[in-house]
């Protein structure tokens, strides 16, 4: 019944120039869940990207890890007891460490980290990544992310023009540096927490930062034959291990490094706090819009009813007011964003990239933001009384 009714439609479109600024609000206010959102799950995706592309089906920490960028080592030895438990076919250790690289062109320092392993046990499920990995078989060469931030210098762009790449690596603490050949590129990105990457073989990375020892490794990869029950291996290893190390699947080790993001740290709360402050502004600016619209048709409302009309029909017509507003307000957010996301993304090279589920959330939380809207403002048209128009 609502659809059939232009009421609402005329209502909206009679001041043309009124209709436009409320979809501009409107479209603000879902440009601004994207942008929420959009950051937040890049947020999540770049600090859990080598956790979703690391060989291994089981993965040991130390117990007092608590994410990719807060250094936390255990003993090596812990790792290959794992060997010892049915259904363990292989395991690799990762080293991991932030370094200051300097930059060949001005000579400043920032921070990048470094991934180190054996070359001859590849640790990441990546094509490009696997094609360089002889390279860093040789002692001092290393491999860069290609999409490291731009402080680092025109390290990609020299290594693709065919030239002769060295650059200089300092532990923290350190004045003098350990100076590596640029083997080969890979394709992985910054992150919050992160700028650049580096990887390297273990032997380069202990000669690197003489300060490491090789018994203390960062994450144990294990790998497990053919048909292995994983829930069975990782319940035996976690009740067998000492209690210095955990034992995650590959989703339980996403899923806590999300959690430190989302839970432990202010920029996790602050995404958070935006998103839910973004709907409730939205509430509150649709609220206004309607309130406006109702109040400047007080009238013409308490007319219909003297004529008959009940309050139902009535109050479809402010639904439907604000499912319009929903529809055409999110249209022009939608595209404006898709625009946001490509400057974003190709500024800083983090993850910011529209997705279904992402459109989806955004849309629904726009017609709730309207409809919430609209049931506040149909307690001034329920005021409405036919001897108004008297």
């Amino acid at each position: 019944m609502i659809l059939k009714i232009p009421l609402a439609w005329l209502q909206l479109a009679h001041q043309k120039v009124r209709f436009l600024v409320t979809l501009s609000g409107i479209a603000f206010i879902v440009i601004l869940l994207f942008v929420q959102l959009g950051v937040q799950d890049a947020l999540y995706t770049s600090a859990t990207y080598l956790h979703q592309n690391l060989r291994g089906d089981l993965f040991l920490i130390s117990s007092q890890y608590n994410s990719l960028t807060s250094q936390h080592s255990f003993p090596r030895p812990r790792l290959y007891q794992a060997l010892g438990f049915q259904g363990v076919e292989s395991v690799i250790p990762l080293y991991l460490q932030f370094a200051k690289l300097k930059n060949p062109i001005d000579g400043r320092k920032f921070p990048i980290y470094v991934i180190a392993f054996d070359p001859g046990k590849p640790i990441l499920n990546l094509a490009e990544f696997n094609q360089s990995l002889q390279s860093i078989q040789l002692p001092d060469v290393v491999l860069f992310d290609r999409l490291s931030r731009f402080e680092f210098g025109p390290i990609a762009e020299k290594f693709e023009q065919g030239k002769l790449v060295i650059i200089e690596i300092f532990g923290y603490n350190k004045s003098i540096g350990y100076r590596v050949k640029v083997g080969g590129l890979f394709t992985q990105g910054p992150s919050f927490g992160v700028d650049g990457n580096l990887i390297m073989s273990y032997s380069t990375f202990l000669r690197t930062f003489q300060e490491r020892r090789a018994g203390e490794i960062d994450i144990g990869l294990v790998i497990l034959k053919p048909g292995a029950d994983i829930q069975q291996v990782s319940a035996n290893l976690s009740a067998y291990l000492p209690k210095d190390v955990k034992i995650f699947n590959r989703q339980e080790f996403i899923t806590f490094e999300k959690d430190f993001w989302s839970r432990r740290t202010p920029i996790g709360f602050v995404f958070s706090l935006m998103v839910t402050m973004g709907f409730a502004i939205g509430i509150a600016v649709v609220y206004q819009i309607l309130y406006s619209n109702i109040s400047n048709h007080l009238a013409e409302y308490a007319t219909l009813k003297a004529i008959g009309f009940k309050n139902n029909y009535l109050l479809g017509v402010v639904f439907q007011q604000s499912l319009v507003l929903a529809f055409l307000g999110y249209i022009p957010g939608f595209a404006i964003t898709l625009e946001i996301y490509n400057l974003a993304n190709n500024v800083t090279n983090l993850p910011v990239f529209m997705s279904v589920n992402k459109a989806l959330i955004v849309l629904i939380a726009t017609i709730l933001m309207c409809s919430i809207s609209g049931l506040f403002a149909m307690n001034k048209l329920r005021a409405a009384d036919p001897a108004d128009i008297f």
